[in-house]
């Protein structure tokens, strides 16, 4: 098995293209980058007033952009995740294997209805409380741990000690951005571990750094999904533009 750490590389080896990216939008909940195909990835929380390198992204090579991948600069490592799906995402045979969701549930919650009789009974943790999320805490024995955390959750730190005891974790994939992944990773290597959300890499070699799911989305609507993230979309983009597909990852 790989050492989750290893997941940058990975990255950047399955977008090592000089294909050139076309468009570059930074919403306030989602960016997207237009090249070969389509690349989201969630926009960071903490607002800017404004970014050196705007205006210079269009016609850059794929492999330029994701190498921003390493950076701690939070709007970098956006833009390299989006680029970096826009390379995988667009040529992976994965998507079309993975299981659409039809569920009356919205958004994320749609994958939480999915898993729901795997994990009714069992240690569920959660990282990050989602909209709508205390739906299920009275049907399931959940733990959300939250990096600005409510009453109900649990702050960062506490990551350390409930993550090994737990028989599920659902991790977002904007893990992969902000760095806390590799950790997170490891400290889940004995629960099933799913990795969800519009972030999601749809990379099979996942499997090798101890993921056992994928949940991620598959674009519908090209159209009204760059409308609707250009003008500040963020849930909307699931009832117009993109489903989420699951996919149980096997070696």
């Amino acid at each position: 098995m790989l050492q989750s750490r290893e997941i940058y590389d990975l990255l950047l080896d399955s977008s090592n293209t000089q294909i050139p990216v076309e468009e570059i939008l930074i919403g306030l909940t989602w960016t997207m980058c237009q090249a070969q195909g389509i690349g989201l990835c969630m926009s960071p929380g903490t607002p800017t007033r404004t970014l050196s390198w705007s205006g210079t992204l269009a016609n850059k090579p794929i492999a330029e952009l994701a190498g921003w991948i390493r950076s701690w600069d939070s709007y970098q490592a956006t833009v390299a995740m989006a680029a970096i799906n826009a390379a995988i995402n667009s040529r992976s045979s994965l998507i079309d294997k993975a299981e659409p969701l039809a569920s009356k549930k919205s958004g994320n919650l749609a994958v939480f209805e999915y898993f729901l009789p795997l994990i009714r009974g069992k240690k569920v943790a959660v990282i990050g409380r989602y909209p709508g999320l205390s739906d299920y805490e009275q049907v399931l024995d959940l733990t959300v741990i939250e990096r600005q955390p409510s009453p109900q959750d649990f702050p960062d730190p506490a990551s350390e000690y409930l993550l090994p005891e737990a028989e599920w974790v659902f991790l977002t994939a904007t893990s992969i951005v902000n760095k806390t992944f590799p950790r997170l990773v490891e400290l889940a290597r004995n629960a099933n571990l799913v990795l969800m959300g519009p972030t999601v890499p749809w990379l099979p070699d996942l499997v090798d750094l101890g993921i056992d799911y994928l949940a991620g989305v598959k674009v519908t609507n090209p159209e009204v999904l760059r409308q609707t993230v250009a003008e500040g979309g963020g849930v909307r983009i699931f009832e117009t533009s993109v489903r989420y597909c699951v996919l149980k990852l096997s070696k």
